[in-house]
C-alpha cells in the first residue's frame, strides 16, 4: 500500500444487534419522542442521523421541534421526518385545549410548574422569554405524547429543549433525558441542576462536558451522566482509493459563519500561508451571520483566487469535497459570551474520510484529535500556529497519510454512529439495575386514559 492509497478492505463498523437480538423485544416496545430547538437544521446532522439510526434499530421515534427551520438547503433524509414532525405555532386552539386539560386535571401542579419554570429562568432575558414562549407548546406536546403512549422523551440541548422535556415529565410522568453539547451548556446553565435531578439520565457528548456538569452541580450527579460521543456513518464518509497529491494543497473548512468557529483566525492563517509562498486552495463550506464579513476579509488581502465559498452543502456533497481534499481545518475559539464547541461532527466526518485535521485545543476536541497521531492541535485564536500546522501537512505527504489512516480508525472505534446510537438505545431501554424503562408507570397509564 502506497502513501497515496488508503485501503478500506475489512473496515466495517462493528455490527449492532438487529431484530431477533436480546434487545429487540424491548426495542419494539420503545416509542421515543425527540425534542430539539429547530428542525430540520442543516448544521445539526447529529440529531437527524441519530434518529434515523434509532429507527434502523427498530425504535419508533416521534419528532417534536420547538421551531420549524426554513432554509434553502436541507438534507434529503430529513424530508421523511419533516412530513410527520409535530410542528405547532406558539399559540392555537389545540394548545389552549391542552392547557385547560391539565388545569382541570391538576390545577396546583400546573400552576406550580409555571412558577418553577419562571423562577428557574429569572435573571436571564433569553431563558425567561424562551421559557414563556415554549411553555404552552410543551404542554401541548405533553398532551399528544400521553395520547401516543410515548415511552421516553429525549431532548437535544441542555437549554430550552431540556426545559420542554422537564415540563412534559412533570405533567405526564413520562421519563426524559437530554444531551448536552456545547454552547447550550457553557453560556448559561439555568435550571441545570433541576433538569439533571429530574432526568432519568443525561448524555454528555464529551468527558469535558461531563466534568463541567459535575463541577457545576456536584459529585452527586456523576453516575447519572453518561458520555456518548456523537457519531458519523463510516460508510458515507469513506477515504478515496487514491489521493492524487497533485496541484495546490486542498484545505476544507466546514463551519457556520459565526464567532465560535474562528473564521477570522483562519483567514489570517491562510494569508500567512500565501505570504510564505504556499500553493493552496481553501474551501469554506457553510453559511451564517458573519459570512459577508469573512468575504470582505478575503477580498482585502487579495485571497479571492485561493479561497472558495461553497455555501451550505448536503452530507453527500460534503463527503465528496472531503474525498478530493488534503486536509480539514477548524479554528474554533471561545466567544466573548462564553460559547464553546462540543466536539464538532465535521471533524469526525473529515477523519472518517481519511483526512488529517488541524483544530483548536478547546473543550472536547482533544478527545477526538490526538496531536501528532490523528491531526494537529493549536491554541485557539493563534493564526500563526494554524498556518504552521497547515504548512507542516502541506510539506509532508507521508504524515498526511499516517494521520488520515489513524483518524479513520479512531472514528470507527469511538465515534461510530451505529455503535454510539446503540449505547443510547440501551439507556432508553434499561436503567442501571437492568430494569426495563419502557414499562409504563401507573401515573402515565392514568394520564393517558384521562385524555
Amino acid at each position: 500500500m502506497t502513501a497515496s492509497t488508503l485501503s478500506v478492505s475489512g473496515e466495517r463498523a462493528r455490527a449492532v444487534p438487529r431484530r431477533g437480538s436480546a434487545l429487540s423485544e424491548h426495542t419494539r416496545a420503545l416509542k421515543v419522542a425527540y425534542i430539539m430547538s429547530r428542525f430540520p437544521k442543516l448544521t445539526e446532522t447529529f440529531i437527524l442521523y441519530e434518529i434515523l439510526a434509532l429507527e434502523g434499530l427498530g425504535a419508533r421515534v416521534e419528532v417534536y421541534p420547538l421551531l420549524r427551520e426554513r432554509q434553502p438547503v436541507t438534507h434529503p433524509e430529513a424530508e421523511q421526518l419533516v412530513q410527520r414532525a409535530h410542528f405547532h405555532p406558539f399559540i392555537s386552539l389545540a394548545i389552549l385545549r391542552a392547557q385547560w386539560h391539565f388545569i382541570r386535571r391538576d390545577p396546583i401542579n400546573y400552576c406550580r410548574l409555571w412558577f418553577d419554570v419562571l423562577r428557574g429562568t429569572w435573571g436571564s432575558l433569553n431563558f425567561l422569554i424562551g421559557a414563556i414562549g415554549i411553555f404552552p407548546k410543551a404542554v401541548r406536546f405533553a398532551y399528544e405524547m400521553a395520547a401516543q403512549g410515548i415511552s421516553h422523551v429525549h431532548a437535544h440541548f441542555a437549554s430550552h429543549p431540556a426545559v420542554a422535556a422537564l415540563i412534559i415529565h412533570r405533567l405526564t410522568g413520562i421519563p426524559f433525558s437530554f444531551t448536552a453539547h456545547g454552547s447550550d451548556l457553557h453560556v448559561e446553565r439555568r435550571m441545570l441542576d433541576i433538569k439533571i435531578a429530574a432526568a432519568a439520565f443525561v448524555v454528555a457528548i464529551s468527558a469535558y462536558n461531563k466534568e463541567f456538569m459535575v463541577k457545576e452541580c456536584g459529585e452527586g450527579v456523576r453516575k447519572k451522566i453518561h458520555v456518548i460521543h456523537c457519531g458519523v456513518d463510516p460508510e458515507v464518509f469513506l477515504p478515496p482509493r487514491e489521493r492524487h497529491g497533485r496541484g495546490p494543497f486542498q484545505i476544507v473548512c466546514v463551519a457556520s459563519f459565526e464567532e465560535v468557529k474562528g473564521h477570522t483566525y483562519l483567514i489570517d492563517a491562510i494569508q500567512l500561508l500565501r505570504e510564505r509562498g504556499t500553493d493552496f486552495v481553501c474551501h469554506l463550506v457553510g453559511d451564517g451571520p458573519l459570512r459577508r464579513e469573512v468575504e470582505a476579509r478575503v477580498a482585502q488581502p487579495g485571497l479571492r483566487e485561493q479561497v472558495r465559498f461553497h455555501g451550505g452543502l448536503t452530507r453527500v456533497e460534503v463527503a465528496r469535497l472531503f474525498s478530493e481534499a488534503d486536509a480539514a481545518v477548524l479554528a474554533s475559539v471561545p466567544t466573548r459570551r462564553g460559547k464553546r464547541e462540543g466536539i464538532p461532527v465535521v471533524l469526525m466526518e473529515a477523519m472518517a474520510s481519511g483526512l488529517p485535521v488541524v483544530a483548536s485545543a478547546v473543550s472536547g476536541i482533544p478527545e477526538l484529535v490526538e496531536p501528532g497521531r490523528t491531526g494537529l492541535l493549536v491554541p485557539p485564536g493563534d493564526a500563526a500556529a494554524l498556518a504552521d500546522a497547515l504548512q507542516a501537512l502541506e510539506q509532508d505527504r507521508e504524515l498526511r497519510f499516517r494521520m488520515g489512516l489513524a483518524g479513520r480508525e479512531k472514528v470507527l472505534r469511538e465515534f461510530n454512529l451505529r455503535t454510539n446510537t446503540l449505547e443510547l438505545l440501551r439507556l432508553f431501554l434499561l436503567d442501571e439495575s437492568g430494569e426495563d424503562r419502557t414499562a409504563p408507570s401507573r401515573d402515565r397509564v392514568e394520564a393517558a386514559r384521562a385524555l
